[in-house]
C-alpha cells in the first residue's frame, strides 16, 4: 500500500459510504478533506471534520503506519502541531505532537477491490500510463532490466544535450556547465528564465568579479531584470542595499555592454519564499563567489558526499554581507536535484568511455525524487528507493507513456503479447 494511494483515496473521497471512526471508536464526519499540500508540511491543510459531534479545523497527516509519524520526526516539528487527525492504513501506536498532545487517529476504511481501484485510476490521474491497470495488478511487469536500460537511455539523452551546448560554447566544458547549472537552479519552474539569464550574462564577466559577492549579485539580479532604482532614505541619508545593487549594476552594465532579460519571464505565483527567483539568484551568485574551480572540483570528486559539500553554500566573514544580504542555504533536496540533473550527467559525459556503472552508482547514492510523475508510479506499486529509480521512471513516462509508444516499451510489449490491453 503506497502512501500516495491513501492520499488519493482521501482526497477523492473514495471512502464515501464507509463509516469512519477514531481507533477508540468515536464517529468521524468529514465536512471538508482540506487542500492537498504538495510542499513541505502536513499533507492536507484547512480540513474540517467532526469527531463525536465536535468540530475541528486544521491539518490532516496521512501515513501507512502510525510509526511513520515518528520515523519522519513529526513529533519534533511544530509545523505538525495543528494536526487534527492522523489517517493511516494501520494504527500500530499512538502519536503525539511536539507539545506532547495526543492526536486522534483513523484507520481509513475504503473499497479494497483491486479491479475497482485500477478502473478508478485508469479514468483518474493515471490516464497517461496506458498499462496502469496491468501494472497495478502485477508491478513486476516493469522489470529491473528494463529500468536499467531506461536509465542508460536517460543518461545518453543528457549526454547529447551536453554535446549540443559544447558546440554552442566552442567546446568549453566550464561554460556549458555554467549554463546547465543555471537552468537547473530554476528547479523546473524557472528553468528557462535562469538559462536565458546565463546566456545573456557571459561567464567571463562573472569571473572578473568573482572575488566580490556584492558585484556578482548586482550583475545577476540586474541581468535578470529584477533590480530597479529605489528612493533614497532622505531622513537618514542612507542607501538601501537594493539601491546600492542597482547603482553597481548600472556601472557594470555599461562596463560590459550587458543587456538584461525581461524580468516578466520569472514565475513567482504560488511559490514558497525559499524558491523565489531573487533567492535562487542570490544563492547562485554565492556559489560562484565561493568556488573558483567548481567544475574541475566536481569532476574530480569521487563520492556524492564530496559533491554535496562543494554545492553547499559556505558562509565566511560577516563583513561580506554588509552590502548584500546573506543568502539562504541550499536545502539538501535542492542540492540532490542539482546533482541528478547537472553534476552527474556532466561527470558521465566527461568521463573517458562514459562509464555507465559509475554514474548509476552515484545516482543510487542519492535519495529518490518527489514529483507528480514519481508519485504516479508509486501508486502503481513500483518500488522506488533512489534517484536511479526515479530517473528511469521519469524517462519511461516522458518517452514511452506520454507519446503512447507502447510497442517500443518492454511492459507494453508484454501486455500486448498477452492480449491484456488494447493499445489503440
Amino acid at each position: 500500500m503506497p502512501e500516495i494511494l491513501l492520499h488519493y483515496i482521501w482526497q477523492k473521497r473514495i471512502w464515501s459510504g464507509f463509516p469512519q471512526s477514531t481507533i477508540e471508536g468515536k464517529p468521524i464526519e468529514v465536512v471538508s478533506v482540506g487542500q492537498h499540500n504538495i510542499h513541505a508540511g502536513p499533507d492536507f491543510s484547512n480540513a474540517h471534520i467532526r469527531i463525536d459531534g465536535q468540530d475541528w479545523v486544521g491539518n490532516i497527516e496521512i501515513h501507512v503506519h502510525s510509526a511513520d509519524w515518528y520515523k519522519h520526526k513529526h513529533h519534533t516539528n511544530m509545523a505538525y502541531d495543528n494536526t487534527i487527525l492522523h489517517v493511516v492504513a494501520k494504527a500500530d501506536r499512538e502519536v503525539r505532537n511536539s507539545q506532547g498532545e495526543l492526536i486522534p487517529q483513523c484507520e481509513l476504511k475504503y473499497p479494497h477491490q483491486r479491479d475497482y481501484l485500477s478502473e478508478l485510476f485508469q479514468h483518474g490521474t493515471l490516464e497517461n500510463i496506458p498499462c496502469a491497470q496491468q501494472l497495478l495488478q502485477d508491478p513486476t511487469l516493469l522489470t529491473q532490466d528494463w529500468k536499467r536500460l531506461l536509465l542508460e537511455k536517460r543518461l545518453e539523452c543528457k549526454y547529447q544535450s551536453i554535446k549540443q551546448l559544447l558546440d554552442i560554447t566552442q567546446q568549453s566544458w566550464v561554460h556549458a556547465f555554467y549554463i546547465t547549472l543555471a537552468h537547473n537552479f530554476g528547479f523546473h519552474t524557472n528553468g528557462m528564465p535562469f538559462e536565458a539569464l546565463a546566456l545573456a550574462t557571459p561567464l567571463s564577466c562573472l569571473q572578473k568579479h568573482r572575488n566580490s559577492l556584492f558585484q556578482l549579485t548586482a550583475i545577476l539580479l540586474g541581468q535578470a531584470g529584477l533590480l530597479e532604482p529605489r528612493a533614497r532614505n532622505k531622513e537618514q541619508g542612507a542607501r538601501s542595499q537594493e539601491q546600492g545593487l542597482w547603482e553597481e549594476y548600472c556601472f557594470l552594465q555599461k562596463k560590459f555592454s550587458l543587456t538584461p532579460i525581461d524580468g516578466r519571464m520569472w514565475k513567482k505565483a504560488r511559490m514558497r519564499p525559499q524558491g523565489a527567483p531573487e533567492v535562487r539568484i542570490r544563492q547562485f551568485a554565492h556559489l560562484i563567489y565561493q568556488s573558483e574551480f567548481l567544475f574541475a572540483q566536481l569532476m574530480e570528486a569521487q563520492t556524492t558526499e564530496k559533491m554535496v559539500e562543494l554545492l553547499s553554500l559556505q558562509y565566511g566573514d560577516e563583513e561580506v554581507y554588509t552590502r548584500v544580504q546573506r543568502p539562504l542555504p541550499l536545502g539538501k533536496s535542492s542540492i540532490d536535484i542539482l546533482l541528478i540533473n547537472t553534476v552527474i550527467p556532466y561527470k558521465y559525459a566527461y568521463m573517458q568511455n562514459r562509464q555507465v556503472d559509475v554514474a548509476i552508482q552515484w545516482l543510487n547514492a542519492i535519495k529518490k525524487e518527489d514529483n507528480t510523475i514519481v508519485r504516479q508510479w508509486a501508486m502503481l506499486g513500483q518500488t522506488i528507493r533512489t534517484a536511479a529509480d526515479t530517473q528511469a521512471l521519469i524517462h519511461l513516462y516522458q518517452n514511452y507513456c506520454q507519446p503512447h509508444l507502447c510497442f517500443n516499451c518492454h511492459v507494453g510489449y508484454q501486455v500486448f503479447a498477452h492480449k491484456q490491453l488494447t493499445l489503440f
